[in-house]
């Protein structure tokens, strides 16, 4: 079984671009973020079309949660079984993240998949960071008092954390110290303490290889980018992966491509092939390393 994860940076305006992805890449499973629709405005009908089944957690222009699956999908936890609180400020994002749709589960071919798509935080300090860490302690608190670290488990998406150093073209240059900051990173080691284990290390462990580039500056052309999208899986999983990839090619071309690009497991046995077109951008990290 092939499970993905993929913050698409708005399903409408990328819908073409997942389309050619669940072709070229054919997952079983794929979880998505920042799909920024209503459920209401779900393009259900074209996944159905394409074989998938979809369960969506969302509440407009911002945030949203999904789950595509064509392994079936039952059992659905939306914002960790509670209803969304009301949004006091809803025209800001991330200051209320317990108000806001970051959040979906459900059983998809035996394995319990959790899309999660955590605060940015903006700045150390600001009152987007803390939401952000007490958004991490509800996620931690749920794995907790609902799951347990023995079932087959994948909580996978964008984490908006670049867990060490080696996962960041360079820590001093993140904006405002986010992503990388001491409290961000023990919350995320705070996930794997509690069982998870980082799928893609068990298979990659050189750095330079990144989930998120900015649009801007030439960063992705660069390989200046971050390791924040990941899939934590529970150790009968972990057991289960024989192949982990980041589809770097899915971050170019046209339509507009989102600023992430997907993470893929591999369970039992390796999935369709295809070129994640790191060849370049390995290159040009070792250069960079080595001046």
């Amino acid at each position: 079984m092939r499970i993905a994860t993929w913050n698409v940076n708005s399903l409408k305006a990328r819908l073409e671009k997942v389309g050619w992805w669940l072709e070229r890449a054919k997952p079983d499973v794929l979880l998505m973020q920042e799909t920024k629709l209503a459920d209401d405005d779900v393009p259900a009908d074209v996944f159905r079309a394409a074989g998938y089944e979809l369960a969506h957690h969302g509440e407009g222009r911002w945030n949203g949660v999904a789950v595509a699956s064509r392994v079936g999908i039952s059992d659905v936890v939306a914002n960790f079984g509670q209803p969304l609180r009301p949004q006091k400020t809803p025209d800001v994002p991330d200051d209320e993240p317990l108000a806001e749709a970051r959040m979906l589960s459900a059983v998809c071919g035996g394995v319990r998949v959790v899309a999660v798509y955590a605060p940015n935080g903006r700045v150390v300090g600001s009152p987007f960071y803390a939401a952000k860490l007490v958004w991490y302690e509800r996620l931690a608190r749920w794995l907790s008092e609902a799951r347990h670290p023995t079932e087959p488990l994948v909580v996978g998406g964008d984490f908006n954390v670049a867990p060490e150093d080696a996962d960041v073209w360079d820590p001093t240059a993140c904006h405002g110290g986010t992503h990388v900051s001491p409290p961000e990173r023990a919350a995320f080691a705070r996930l794997c303490g509690w069982g998870l284990l980082d799928a893609y290390r068990l298979h990659h462990p050189e750095p330079g290889r990144y989930t998120w580039w900015d649009y801007r500056a030439g960063n992705f052309h660069k390989n200046f980018g971050m390791r924040i999208d990941h899939l934590l899986v529970s150790p009968p999983v972990g057991k289960r992966v024989v192949a982990a990839e980041i589809d770097r090619e899915a971050r170019k071309g046209k339509p507009v491509p989102s600023d992430h690009a997907p993470l893929v497991i591999d369970l039992d046995q390796p999935g369709h092939a295809f070129d994640a077109g790191w060849t370049g951008a390995d290159a040009r990290t070792a250069a960079r390393r080595a001046r």
